[in-house]
């Protein structure tokens, strides 16, 4: 794969991923008050630039015509961005980043956007000066949603227009080198309301996508639907696949998060989905949510103007309920995101168009990222060892 990771080309309106390397020691310096100097940052970015709409070239004539003077026009105003911790931009979407997902083996990142592709990016050129990356087309539509395989060597995406999943696998070309296709089994439309995540469990037993009513559907790797998971929240704002690939959870309206739990026997067969615990505790509705990656904590993030970080490591088959661990304060604009580092040291949200970082063992503010996108963050999330954060938007 990384031979068949070819340079971005940069057209149009760049748009911007922040990626921000903070590392460990930032956090293990405040806690034993060390005199050691903050890691270099990462910062996934974008600049618009010019581009000729009108390639034809001028038509040739006998007659010289008087020269008429050029009209500038101004250029798109470029949004900037810098701070200590911002390592890198990674340009190369000619629209708006929608969503990314790292691959579970941490190698790659893919990000789409509304121009009609999907970027493969490989991660350990991300603080170097050029990122290459795979462009992958999505043919008369686009992608708002993209999420990896187990395997890498797939991934899935939600079609803008057409309102369902599409699965695109890799395949050798003639030359030797790897792209991503598209297979043509599309899943079934199924959902009635917009999209607002998908999700692949990391056992590779099935997909997840959830929508903006109540309604969770948990289909199998062929597009056969499993199971239907009504949330009953009134509404659901996110929700989303554990690390694990054992739960998987949603929020909304109501002041929760629940959780199920997707079972299969052990040849590999589905059996039930069964609902495993709820945390309870905001005063309002919960934006976002996150588990670390062994799903023993999860942190959320509401309406109330609160953040939570919860132990989950329960037995909940015996009516245990998650212990809340802290709650901290933070300023909530929507739309707004929370990530969880895989090791759950830190928490990020997204907050409009800026991000605040926090540790979890005070839940005190680290790192404050004022505008770091010029219009919403549309996703965040930490890279697998917990060395990076990436944010994505305009």
């Amino acid at each position: 794969v990384g031979e068949a990771v070819v340079s971005a080309t940069l057209v149009g309106l760049s748009l911007v991923l922040a990626v921000v390397l903070w590392g460990l020691l930032l956090f293990l310096k405040r806690w034993t008050k060390a005199a050691t100097s903050k890691d270099d940052v990462a910062k996934l970015s974008g600049a618009p630039e010019d581009q000729n709409v009108n390639g034809d070239a001028a038509s040739k004539t006998g007659l010289k015509k008087p020269k008429q003077q050029r009209i500038r026009k101004d250029k798109p105003q470029q949004h900037t961005f810098t701070h200590p911790l911002l390592a890198s931009a990674l340009k190369g979407h000619s629209g708006n980043v929608t969503c990314l997902d790292f691959s579970s083996n941490g190698k790659y990142l893919a990000s789409c956007s509304d121009d009609r592709t999907v970027r493969i990016w490989s991660t350990k050129d991300i603080l170097e000066r050029e990122h290459r990356c795979m462009r992958v087309n999505v043919e008369l539509d686009h992608a708002t949603l993209v999420c990896f395989f187990p395997d890498s060597r797939a991934f899935i995406v939600w079609l803008a227009n057409g309102d369902t999943l599409r699965v695109f696998k890799m395949t050798k070309k003639e030359d030797g080198t790897f792209t991503y296709i598209a297979i043509p089994e599309e899943f079934p439309k199924q959902h009635k309301a917009p999209i607002i995540n998908i999700g692949v469990a990391d056992t590779g037993r099935y997909i997840m996508s959830a929508s903006s009513d109540t309604t969770i559907l948990i289909w199998d790797m062929k597009g056969e639907i499993l199971a239907s998971i009504n949330t009953n929240q009134m509404n659901n704002t996110f929700a989303t696949v554990s690390p694990c690939g054992r739960f998987v959870g949603s929020c909304g309206f109501t002041p929760d998060v629940k959780v199920w739990e997707v079972c299969f026997s052990k040849s590999g067969d589905f059996r039930e989905v069964i609902r495993a615990f709820e945390l309870k505790g905001h005063k309002a509705g919960v934006y976002s949510f996150a588990f670390s990656n062994d799903s023993r904590r999860m942190a959320t993030v509401s309406k109330d103007g609160t953040w939570k970080f919860w132990d989950t490591d329960v037995e909940y088959k015996k009516q245990q309920d998650p212990y809340l661990l802290l709650t901290g304060s933070c300023k909530v604009t929507e739309p707004c995101r929370i990530a969880l580092a895989p090791d759950a040291r830190a928490v990020a949200i997204s907050s409009s168009t800026s991000i605040f970082l926090y540790n979890t063992q005070r839940g005190e503010e680290e790192e404050y990222f004022e505008g770091a996108h010029g219009e919403h963050i549309t996703d965040l999330a930490f890279d697998v060892n917990s060395r990076f954060l990436i944010s994505c938007g305009d």
